[in-house]
């Protein structure tokens, strides 16, 4: 297996670090539209040159991307970009024939009459659009493989296959106990995407209505997080697994739910009030002149970058799916979850938990297609594979997953 890494961000440096210990494939080229992000990466394995190599390339550009594919003739590509690359990603895997994955899905766009009632464009609407054409070429999009979404589908497959016989309601609940010294806001993730996942309209799914929207941060619960987290409040936010489930998973009800706390949701609204998530360009003055700059991305620029943030990070993460509903005859609720305790991941891999926790299942998903484990064509979210190899793959790796019945 080569691989094209696409983005040498805190999640692709993450990629690399844990790849790095696995002997699966034969090369993976790390490419950023910054170059000296690529090389940083690369040197800090320790020169593993005959692997690993940095190149630059601009991820909006679908022709540059399939000629560095095909000038290393990469077999895979994993998107480990912000969302808005997907689409151009997506296209120069699948004009090459090289197999597909990404962490997150094409974006969305709220229905222009009803935003709050009606889902207009959905995640992944423009992936899911091309999957006969995949499966015509015989190549796989392994879409939505990060850990939500991702390993959070691997666990809804795993309690359909082994834990429940019908399942009333699936609902990805994330939180954390995160604090950063000497900041007030520093969001632990790329900021540009909590405000797309944040400020859209949520999307809900139940069986006997399909899909539809609430305002954003609607439903608010309190969810006991396992490991000392403890209870934190969580709030319906849009995301892939809402889309992704119920493709293959018998579930009544799916919703997708973000511990994100008041503060958070204080400052994210203000951000909207001002115009400050806005894409669209405004012309703002510059030392030569007008210059056309998109508000978020100002935001993003003013903030740090989450993958510099271990060091003064503290606490844990934890993601999950809560599932209810009947097994053998009984009411049944369970938690299946992964937690990750920054000071280990930054011990072990010297990454913050956050992107490391999002890193390390791309990687497994890699090695159970490099050995057959899992194979498939067309455009497949992780809920279409088998459950098992997976889970017991990502403990091999040392990081374990858990139960709780509630």
């Amino acid at each position: 297996m080569r691989v094209l890494l696409v983005g040498a961000g805190g999640v692709g440096t993450a990629i690399t670090r844990i790849a790095a210990r696995r002997s699966f494939f034969d090369a993976m080229v790390v490419a950023d539209y910054d170059p000296a992000r690529a090389e940083a990466a690369v040197a800090a394995l320790g020169g593993d040159a005959t692997r690993f190599r940095a190149e630059r390339v601009d991820a909006g550009d679908e022709e540059a991307v399939a000629r560095l594919l095909r000038r290393h003739a990469c077999d895979v590509l994993l998107n480990a970009t912000d969302p808005r690359f997907v689409e151009p990603l997506f296209r120069a895997a699948l004009s090459t024939g090289a197999t597909y994955v990404d962490m997150a899905m094409s974006l969305s766009r709220p229905h222009a009459e009803q935003p709050y009632e009606k889902c207009g464009v959905k995640l992944g609407d423009a992936q899911f659009a091309q999957a006969a054409d995949w499966e015509k070429a015989g190549a796989l999009a392994l879409v939505g493989m990060g850990v939500e979404p991702g390993l959070s589908d691997v666990f809804a497959r795993y309690a359909a296959d082994e834990l429940f016989d019908e399942i009333e309601e699936i609902g990805i609940r994330d939180g954390a106990n995160l604090t950063v010294d000497g900041h007030d806001f520093a969001p632990s993730f790329s900021i540009w995407t909590t405000i797309e996942e944040c400020l859209n309209p949520p999307v809900v799914y139940e069986a006997d209505r399909g899909w539809f929207t609430t305002a954003p941060f609607s439903e608010p619960e309190v969810f006991d997080f396992p490991e000392g987290i403890g209870p934190v409040e969580c709030v319906n936010v849009e995301h892939e697994e809402v889309l992704l489930v119920p493709r293959w998973v018998d579930a009544r009800r799916v919703t997708f739910k973000y511990g994100l706390g008041e503060d958070f949701i204080r400052t994210l609204k203000t951000l909207h009030l001002l115009g400050l998530d806005r894409t669209d360009p405004v012309t703002v003055p510059g030392a030569d002149g007008p210059v056309a700059v998109s508000p978020r991305d100002v935001v993003a620029a003013c903030l740090p970058d989450p993958a510099t943030l271990g060091e003064r990070m503290h606490g844990k993460t934890c993601a999950g799916t809560w599932v209810r509903g009947v097994k053998g005859g009984a009411p049944r609720e369970l938690y299946l979850y992964h937690v990750v305790d920054n000071q280990w991941s930054m011990a072990e891999y010297g990454c913050q938990a956050v992107v490391w926790q999002t890193a390390v299942n791309p990687v497994v998903a890699l090695e159970l297609l490099a050995t057959g484990a899992w194979t498939g064509a067309g455009v497949l979210g992780p809920e279409a594979f088998p459950a098992r190899p997976f889970l017991d793959l990502l403990t091999a790796y040392g990081s374990p997953w858990g139960i709780r019945e509630h």
